[in-house]
């Protein structure tokens, strides 16, 4: 296998609860994912990130892990792991998991020998827990709002039934932060990376790697209102025209006292010198929401770790000028380390891009979308755009993330019945925010097979839309004009023009004025994509690949083509 293949791959995350369900229990599991395999051969992707598949109890869908070193019984066992890992590289599919450092489950071992044990313990030692504030302790140690909402502290009753301390959980309640100052901590999870890296998993992807250290004294702090629920730049419509590069947050440990301190760095230079002790160049890459871009290429500095998911790039809106800004950004911060940069444009936490990108009103991360919101596209508005997108993001240098169905083009699931939905957000809020499910919905594998085929008995988790019959992959294999040949299309030619590996060289259109057109070469490919509503004329050559049927010698309005240069 070729040295430092990250650099220039595409990752497909696999949301395991949603992908494919072997077993008739209405829940995805690891021999679904086994079994469609070849199916992800057939898109042309090089890995798959699995989102958590660990015992918890799945208050919140997995990112709650209460033993990190075995699979939850709803996904199956650690042999059936042992066997899609084996399947997946007879493929030459890398396989990377996901890691969840910053919390654990309040069923993890740890957290309930905490409960059992005095204030001032070892076993509290391993997690945040403080007194309260005010003459009876009965108010929270500092005001931090949990990112699924409400406060970020919770109470707990001691032993001889008294009101006691306070546990911090940035997320859900029952997620409570480990404290990353404590060496039990850290030499825990040096085993849990040994544990799965001597199985034989290729890397890991690190949930809220900008979180885990958190500034001394734990001091007060209101967020700003327009801020992302993780720290970023927060949303944005589609139809905008800016992008969030520099917002005050300008230097290391500013901002959100929670968020991208220093010490983080410290812990991702001794799990890079872990991994390097290892073959075949096993990868960490970090979900980090901090901004500017500067500042999250210190995550990807050459002794720590070797991708960040681009979170900038994923909140630039469909305009030419931002897209231009946010590449020259992006290229100009990670390649000044000697990092690839990443590409990424849908995962399980936001609103889909074939919704997203064609909203017409603020998209705030994390809230997500359902019947009260403002601004929802029709579907077809918002699939042309996002093919467009994915088409100009996969012409790119560097690694390109993939999100489970999006090659399908599905769209986000708006109307989901109230009482269907699971998101913690949406009931730590009081229903006012929808949260992440529109995006979780299960996958469509056949038109007519029962849940379309996502499992053959049994209640998907979520309801499935009636829409899902003719965007499956057996509907849209072989159709030319389908969004899965397209991602199939546009996958070969990345690989067969190595354009992950090329150079950039934006460029102008002789005889088109529109700012609204954007062009660059790469390794012998013009990509031109027209963010706006006018047709512009067709540029000469043989064209590789179009995001949208071209009309006579037209490049219509949201489109991507890739011309032989």
């Amino acid at each position: 296998m070729t040295s430092e293949w990250w650099r220039t791959a595409t990752i497909y995350q696999i949301y395991p609860r949603s992908f494919a369900d072997a077993n008739g229990d209405g829940m995805g599991d690891l021999a679904g994912i086994t079994a469609h395999l070849v199916d992800l051969e057939e898109l042309g992707i090089d890995a798959i990130w699995l989102s958590p598949f660990y015992t918890s109890p799945q208050r919140d869908a997995g990112y709650d892990v209460a033993d990190y070193c075995d699979v939850d019984p709803l996904f199956g066992t650690l042999a059936d792991f042992d066997a899609m890992l084996a399947e997946a590289h007879a493929r030459g599919i890398r396989v990377i998991v996901d890691l969840v450092p910053n919390h654990s489950s309040d069923e993890h071992e740890w957290f309930q020998a905490a409960l059992a044990a005095a204030p001032g313990s070892a076993e509290r030692a391993r997690y945040l827990f403080r007194d309260g504030r005010g003459p009876a302790g009965d108010e929270p140690p500092n005001n931090w709002e949990s990112v699924f909402g409400g406060p970020a502290w919770t109470r707990i009753v001691e032993a001889d039934g008294e009101p006691g301390q306070w546990y911090l959980h940035l997320f859900d309640s029952s997620q409570p932060d480990f404290d990353w100052t404590n060496d039990e901590v850290r030499e825990e999870f040096r085993r849990i990376l040994r544990f799965w890296l001597d199985r034989g998993v290729d890397g890991f992807r690190v949930d809220v790697a900008h979180g885990m250290i958190k500034a001394d004294g734990l001091p007060d702090y209101t967020p700003p209102a327009e801020g992302g629920s993780m720290g970023g730049a927060g949303g944005v419509a589609g139809d905008g025209d800016g992008v969030a590069l520099e917002p005050e947050i300008s230097d290391e440990g500013d901002g959100a006292p929670y968020w991208g301190q220093d010490g983080v760095h410290e812990i991702y230079r001794d799990w890079r010198a872990l991994l390097d002790e290892y073959p075949d160049d096993r990868i960490l890459a970090a979900e980090a929401w901090v901004d500017p871009l500067p500042r999250v290429a210190k995550w990807v500095r050459p002794d720590e770790m070797h991708q960040a998911f681009n979170f900038a790039y994923l909140e630039t809106p469909w305009n030419a000028a931002a897209l231009r800004t946010v590449v020259d950004a992006s290229l100009d911060a990670f390649g000044a380390v000697g990092a690839p940069s990443t590409w990424v444009l849908s995962n399980h936490d936001v609103v889909r891009h074939a919704t997203r990108l064609a909203l017409t009103e603020a998209n705030p991360q994390g809230h997500g979308l359902g019947a009260r919101s403002k601004g929802l596209p029709e579907y077809a508005t918002g699939v042309r755009r996002a093919r467009a997108a994915t088409a100009f993001m996969l012409a790119l240098p560097g690694s390109s993330y993939l999100y489970q169905g999006e090659e399908l083009g599905l769209p986000e699931v708006i109307d989901l019945p109230d009482d269907a939905r699971q998101d913690p957000t949406w009931f730590r809020t009081n229903h006012e925010r929808y949260g992440r499910d529109g995006c979780r919905v299960p996958l469509p594998w056949n038109a007519d097979a029962a849940n379309y085929g996502f499992g053959a008995t049994g209640t998907p988790w979520l309801p499935q839309p009636e829409l899902w019959r003719t965007l499956a992959r057996d509907a849209q294999r072989g159709d030319a004009d389908s969004t899965l040949e397209l991602y199939r299309t546009a996958l070969r030619l990345r690989r067969e023009h190595a354009l992950g590996a090329g150079t950039l060289e934006w460029t102008e259109l002789d005889g088109v004025a529109d700012a609204s057109v954007l062009a660059f070469r790469n390794s012998g490919v013009l990509v031109v994509a027209n963010t706006g509503s006018t047709p512009v004329p067709l540029p000469a050559g043989e064209v590789l690949l179009a995001s949208s049927p071209l009309d006579g010698g037209t490049l219509p309005a949201d489109t991507t083509i890739w011309i032989a240069a």
